[in-house]
């Protein structure tokens, strides 16, 4: 199923907006990607907001991928089914207990990494670009504040890249992609602070692998505690904490 829950445009209002080039940003509804979209933004693209239902366990993310699309001003956001869960195998897709209070120094890829997850959303997003006539995919992942995930690192984004040249009509009449990782070698407390020059507004978004009936953050998964840690190392307070 596809959700498009922007206003509809017609395609000759779109075609005639020259001052924009067009750019296709994955939202998961966290803090990383909604700082990364809102770098393309500042950046001077137009925004086409791609969000997938991956069968992840909470709909809590999808509706925070809403709030920051609205708040970003996307030219269109759109919403895809594309059920991983069918495959099973993360703590985030199926009844795998989501880890808590794990040694954030552990090598191990974690039980909360989806196979194949961002190859999958980039090929989505690849496919899309190319039907806008984009050149420009921005993916808010992370080489250094993360949980281990071998398709958050830059050889993964370059490969991918070279990938989508070679993989698609507009690649070989001579084209070219850029996939955009601005996060990838900061700290999440610089990605904070970047994203207070911004002037974002980190309650819309969700970060909790797990959080409770009420929605409140289990402050013990990766997730929560990469972004407690990065809120304190910025000097200010979480806006999700205390709700």
């Amino acid at each position: 199923m596809i959700r498009d829950l922007s206003e509809m445009t017609t395609q000759s209002q779109i075609t005639n907006r020259k001052s924009q080039i067009r750019a296709v940003v994955l939202l998961s509804g966290g803090l990383d990607s909604y700082t990364a979209a809102a770098i393309a933004k500042d950046e001077g693209f137009e925004l086409y907001a791609l969000t997938v239902h991956y069968g992840q366990r909470h709909a809590r993310e999808i509706e925070a991928a809403r709030r920051v699309a609205a708040a970003l001003g996307v030219e269109r956001h759109i919403e895809l089914d594309v059920d991983l869960s069918a495959f099973g195998g993360s703590a985030l897709t199926s009844d795998i207990p989501v880890p808590k209070d794990r040694a954030m120094s552990s090598t191990d890829i974690p039980p909360t990494y989806v196979p194949a997850r961002n190859t999958v959303f980039l090929a989505l997003a690849l496919g899309w670009a190319e039907v806008l006539g984009a050149s420009d995919i921005f993916i808010g992942v992370n080489a250094l504040d993360y949980s281990g995930y071998p398709d958050c690192r830059p050889e993964y984004i370059a490969a991918f890249e070279r990938l989508a040249s070679l993989a698609t009509a507009a690649g070989v009449q001579g084209g070219s992609f850029r996939i955009h990782a601005p996060l990838q070698i900061l700290t999440k407390a610089d990605i904070i602070r970047k994203g207070q020059a911004l002037g974002l507004d980190y309650r819309l978004t969700h970060s909790c692998y797990d959080p409770g009936p009420d929605g409140r953050p289990c402050r013990r998964c990766d997730s929560c505690r990469l972004r407690a840690a990065g809120f304190a190392e910025a000097g200010v307070p979480d806006p999700l904490v205390g709700r």
